[in-house]
């Protein structure tokens, strides 16, 4: 591991932690954790547009060897996979988890048994994958485990679609060490038609900043793993090509190699894309050629 200490390990110590936690499950009671800005009161039982009420649900936890190599390292990224979503990608890559919720929910302390575990198996980092609308039960998760832990922390990467709201993103500075957003879409109509969230480029595009803001450039350990810094996914769409140099023309402009990229051609329909002719197939290979040339063009560091 990497000697630096991991933010939410200093914080939990000095005590910072235990109010950011309370001012998390304060804003559960008018949920604002997303930019959905729902405002259900889930402290009482109710689901808010994520699905989710105040505990943590959880899909799976492991040690996982697909992420990026910077990510992943040698060891595997320490990925939990939290049910629901903020979004509603009508495309989602994974469809079963954020919209048809097949976590369990769990207790803190069921909780911080699985980041224990991942902990022990010497995972790089604590991943936690659409974690927005959890941020209470996480902030718990991770201040009881170093209670309990005595030592070993990996830093934080928060895994998240980009739809993050500026209360929430408060919350998260000095615990998150690695943001890994999707910067999905700048083409409002594709937000509309594919998120239901028109705001979406308006809102990804402020929240990347903040997360730049709190974290900086990136920084790899000795072991070639990321340590702290903001690594951007763009997930390559059939027929939005446009839309995909627009975004790295963009992420190129404001950052520059300071930030990692991973142009995404993974595209497959899934959920509802057979619904729409438009993105019922996968990215051609000469769409995903001009997305990656494009980005290698401006200079972009890529994951």
């Amino acid at each position: 591991m990497c000697a630096l200490e991991a933010g939410y390990a200093v914080l939990a110590k000095s005590g910072e932690l235990s109010k950011r936690i309370a001012e998390a499950r304060r804003q559960l009671s008018a949920c604002n954790l997303c930019a959905r800005r729902c405002g259900t009161d889930r402290n009482s039982g109710e689901l808010g547009e994520c699905r989710a009420g105040a505990e943590a649900s959880v899909a799976s936890a492991f040690a996982h060897m697909g992420e990026e190599p910077m990510i992943r390292g040698t060891r595997g990224s320490g990925t939990v996979f939290l049910a629901g979503c903020p979004l509603h990608c009508l495309f989602c890559q994974n469809f079963d988890t954020s919209h048809e919720d097949t976590g369990r929910e769990v207790t803190t302390r069921q909780f911080v048994s699985l980041l224990r575990r991942l902990v022990e198996d010497g995972c790089h980092n604590l991943n936690f994958v659409t974690p927005s609308h959890h941020t209470a039960a996480i902030l718990a998760a991770l201040q009881a485990l170093v209670e309990e832990e005595g030592g070993t922390y990996p830093p934080v990467v928060w895994n998240c679609g980009g739809y993050e709201s500026p209360e929430a993103l408060s919350l998260l500075d000095g615990v998150v060490d690695i943001y890994m957003p999707d910067l999905k879409f700048l083409d409002s109509n594709a937000s509309t038609q594919l998120l239901s969230a028109p705001d979406y480029p308006e809102i990804a595009v402020a929240a990347l900043a903040e997360m730049y803001r709190q974290v900086g450039p990136v920084q790899l350990g000795p072991d070639g793993v990321l340590r702290r810094g903001v690594l951007i996914r763009h997930l390559v769409m059939p027929g939005m090509v446009a839309d995909t140099l627009r975004i790295l023309e963009h992420v190129a402009a404001t950052y520059g190699p300071s930030v990692a990229v991973n142009v995404m051609g993974q595209y497959r329909p899934c959920g509802y894309a057979s619904r729409y002719p438009a993105i019922n197939r996968t990215p051609t290979f000469d769409e995903l050629a001009e997305a990656t040339s494009h980005a290698r063009s401006l200079g972009l560091q890529l994951a």
